[in-house]
C-alpha cells in the first residue's frame, strides 16, 4: 500500500535523487565525463569522518550508510542513502573534512566525482548550484526532525518509524499489496535508532506476534505498515 496521505516521508527523506534529474544536456554530460565507477562490497568504506573530501559520490545502484563515531567508538547511523542519491558535498562545500563516515550497506555501484570537475561543473550550472541549495535546506530539516525523534519517542515508536521509512527505500518493482523486504542487520537497525541490538530483536519478535511483520534470517518483511505508521504515531 501506498503511504502516501498517512506518512510524511519527505520528513525523513533526503530527496537528493531529485539534485541530478533532468539537469540540461550540458551538465549530464559534464558530469558523465568526469565520473569514475567504483563497485563497493558490502562494509567497504567510502570516506571516514575527519577525512579531507576528495569528490563526490553519485549512488548509482546498492545502498549507503551515513554513520558518526564517538570518543568511545560507538557508531551512530544517521541516514541510510539509496540509490540516485549523491553524497560527500558537504565537506566540498564547506572546504572542510568530511564530518561523517560513509560505507556501503549492500554491494554497491557508485561513481566518483573529483572535488575539483564538481566545483567547476557546479560554477558554470545555475540549474545545479539551485537544486543543491534547496537540498541542503531541506536535509536541515530531516536531521532536525530526527535528533528531535531520537530524544522524545521511544525505541518501540522509533523502530516502527525507521521500518516505515526503510520500507520505502527498499520498494523494487512495487505494486500496491505487495510485502515489502527490508535487508538490514540487526546491529544496524540498532545503530540507526540509537539502541542495543537486543531491543531491536525483543521489539521485533513482538511485532511478529502482532501480525506486522516477518523475519527471515536478517531479512524483515512487512505485511502492515500501517500498524507501524499507528506504533510511530503517525495515525
Amino acid at each position: 500500500m501506498s503511504i502516501r496521505g498517512l506518512f510524511p516521508i519527505d520528513r525523513w527523506d533526503f530527496q537528493r535523487s531529485a539534485v541530478l534529474r533532468d539537469l540540461p544536456p550540458e551538465d549530464l554530460q559534464a558530469l558523465d565525463a568526469a565520473k569514475i565507477t567504483h563497485r563497493y562490497k558490502k562494509g567497504e568504506i567510502l570516506f571516514r569522518q575527519g577525512g579531507f573530501p576528495a569528490g563526490i559520490f553519485h549512488i548509482t545502484e546498492g545502498k549507503v550508510k551515513k554513520y558518526t563515531i564517538d570518543n568511545h567508538d560507538r557508531e551512530q547511523i544517521i541516514y541510510i542513502a539509496n540509490a540516485g542519491e549523491m553524497i560527500g558535498y558537504h565537506a566540498i562545500l564547506a572546504e572542510d573534512y568530511y564530518p561523517d563516515s560513509a560505507a556501503a550497506l549492500e554491494d554497491s555501484c557508485i561513481d566518483f566525482i573529483p572535488s575539483q570537475d564538481f566545483l567547476r561543473i557546479l560554477n558554470e550550472s545555475s540549474v545545479l548550484s539551485k537544486r543543491l541549495l534547496k537540498t541542503l535546506s531541506h536535509e536541515f530539516a530531516v536531521l532536525a526532525n530526527h535528533l528531535s525523534v531520537q530524544a522524545q519517542r521511544t525505541v518501540r515508536e522509533r523502530l516502527a518509524l525507521h521500518l516505515v521509512v526503510l520500507r520505502e527505500k527498499y520498494k523494487v518493482d512495487f505494486s500496491p499489496g505487495m510485502a515489502v523486504e527490508i535487508d538490514m542487520g540487526r546491529e544496524d537497525l540498532a545503530k540507526l535508532i540509537g539502541t542495543v541490538r537486543e531491543n531491536v530483536v525483543r521489539i521485533l519478535t513482538d511485532f511478529k506476534s502482532e501480525g506486522i511483520l516477518e523475519t527471515k534470517g536478517r531479512k524483515i518483511i512487512i505485511h502492515d505498515v500501517h500498524q507501524l505508521i499507528k506504533i510511530a504515531g503517525y495515525a
